[in-house]
């Protein structure tokens, strides 16, 4: 093992910044990208002619690396069904004290669906505000106390209660504080929504709590995906902008800033919005579509039934409308192909080194954007039994403004992972900073995601978590790259740029392929922090590690 990481430079007592120690460079990753990103694969929707190109692309490539297939039937893909739905028209109204309000689809209220169904009728359903629609009986915290929401369009606050909390409030810390938890995400609301029959849900938008302006809540264009399953989610659901809540709350009389603290009570009761009722009538185009995950794989020569996991999503938002130059496509640069090309320079450099004694994994996923839809069906359906990964390393937006002196660490304190990293960064001559924006709920929001919440310790790698301390600038030049790169988020912008300076990146999938290599030659099994969410699942399936 010395030997291996003497041999890429990672032991090096001072590294010098502008280097990247490590056997990936900045120009393989810009090839990839720039490959990606192109018109040639329309923005890579899940269900498009751009899926079979880029799926047929990235099975060409890790063939070329010396890769075996580790996919449904040994293929090297897992077909992930998935329902596929737009918005196509229609009406959505407020009624309220017997007038009868129109919501404009995109400015007031943006909405869709993953019913695959014709038609969403509601008819002057009661709307209610349940806080922020969070049920955690390990905290205390029940924002619904069972209060009958079958038939009834139910209004979230965005993040968690204590998001906004004062430093004496009762609630202050309860949910980590500014750490956004699971219960905080947009995902957990519907779900929950669900399971207590409510008819819709929406969640009231501002760009603190969310982490995104009003631009990335429209950019889907009412088109959404989701897992074909027996499970039924909520009719309709979706987001209110911040002024149109306000004019909502208002009329039902209800001040909504005054809801906001009041949500932040343990003794929080859910509000009818008196005398408001919802409405929708909307056309909408579905179909079921098979959309593809990658799997690849190096098998281990001693312990191949125990894997390290590599991951990023392939997907990008396809073909939308077009923006005031015209461009239609969101070609998804940055989100994800920077994190697609380093799962392929990782499998490269892996194949060219000793053959690891664990397994080696490689996970390319779609309809990430869509809600992390295939690495949850694989999370469902592992070609891999998850008691016996390892872990998941997993790359989802990396900077492209040069090398950096430090790496930001996403969900820093979940696990044993966080002192690897620290140990391989400071053989790269750089240090770890905890995410500068861990409101944004990040450790949520990436596929990882999908296997850590079933017990695999995970860790993430993401750009969009803080700004580096780059060599070239320092934070402040870290924080401008990352200002910048928000504007195009999900947007037609997101391009390959032949101005980026990619070190920084390099740094970045060298220190997992460090990590990669230690576990992969060890017996090491890294374990959650006693405060993690994720470990009283983890320790389920010890006795599978033991054997």
């Amino acid at each position: 093992m010395r030997s291996m990481l003497m041999a890429t430079g990672l032991l090096l007592a001072s590294a010098a910044p502008a280097q990247t120690y490590g056997p990936v460079d900045a120009g393989a990753l810009d090839a990839t990208i720039k490959d990606l990103s192109s018109d040639m694969f329309e923005g890579r929707g899940p269900g498009t002619a751009g899926e079979d190109k880029t799926v047929a692309y990235l099975i060409d490539r890790l063939k070329k690396e010396g890769l075996q297939p580790a996919g449904d039937k040994g293929g090297w893909t897992q077909i992930v069904p998935l329902v596929r739905t737009k918005i196509d028209g229609g009406s959505l109204s407020m009624t309220t004290d017997g007038r009868t309000i129109p919501l404009d689809q995109g400015k007031d209220v943006y909405v869709n669906t993953v019913r695959g169904i014709d038609r969403i009728r509601i008819e002057k359903a009661p709307m209610v505000f349940v806080g922020y629609g969070v049920n955690a009986p390990e905290r205390q915290w029940d924002d619904y106390k069972d209060v009958d929401l079958r038939g009834k369009v139910v209004v979230f606050l965005v993040n968690d209660p204590d998001f906004s909390a004062a430093s004496d409030e009762p609630v202050a810390g309860k949910f980590g504080g500014r750490r956004m938890t699971y219960y905080g995400r947009w995902t957990y609301k519907y779900e929950e929504a669900a399971r207590r029959g409510a008819l819709a849900a929406l969640i009231v938008h501002d760009e603190a709590g969310a982490g995104y302006g009003w631009s990335t809540v429209t950019a889907p264009g009412g088109t959404n995906y989701g897992i074909a399953q027996d499970r039924k989610p909520v009719l309709l659901q979706g987001w209110i902008n911040g002024d149109a809540a306000q004019a909502m709350f208002r009329a039902a009389g209800l001040d909504l800033e005054a809801q906001r603290v009041a949500a932040r009570r343990a003794d929080f009761r859910p509000v009818e919005l008196t005398g408001e009722t919802f409405s929708a009538d909307l056309a909408v185009k579905h179909d079921v579509v098979q959309s593809h995950n990658i799997l690849a794989k190096i098998p281990g020569t001693t312990h191949g039934d125990e894997a390290i996991m590599f991951g990023a999503h392939w997907d990008a938002y396809g073909v939308g409308a077009p923006d005031a130059a015209g461009r239609t496509i969101r070609p998804g640069a940055v989100d994800d192909a920077i994190g697609v090309a380093g799962v392929i320079e990782l499998a490269r450099a892996f194949k060219a080194g000793p053959p690891p004694q664990r397994t080696l994994l490689f996970g390319l996923w779609t309809a990430e954007e869509r809600g992390l839809l295939g690495s949850e069906y694989y999370g469902e359906h592992p070609s891999f039994p998850l008691s016996k990964t390892v872990a998941n390393l997993t790359m989802d937006v990396l900077q492209t403004a040069g090398p950096a002196r430090d790496v930001v660490l996403v969900g820093n304190g979940q696990s044993e992972l966080d002192g690897m990293l620290a140990d391989v960064a400071r053989q790269q001559g750089r240090t770890v900073t905890p995410e500068a924006l861990p409101e944004r709920g990040l450790y949520f929001r990436a596929d990882h995601f999908s296997v850590a919440r079933r017990g695999v310790p995970a860790l993430l790698m993401m750009g969009m978590s803080g700004g580096a301390d780059l060599v070239q600038g320092g934070r402040a030049a870290g924080d401008a790259w990352l200002t910048d790169y928000m504007k195009c988020y999900h947007q037609t912008c997101d391009a390959w740029s032949s101005r980026w300076d990619l070190r920084g990146a390099a740094q970045d999938v060298n220190l997992l392929y460090a990590m990669g290599a230690k576990l992969a030659n060890s017996r090491s099994w890294p374990q959650w922090n006693a405060d993690s969410e994720f470990r009283a699942v983890r320790a389920q399936s010890a006795p599978d590690r033991e054997r």
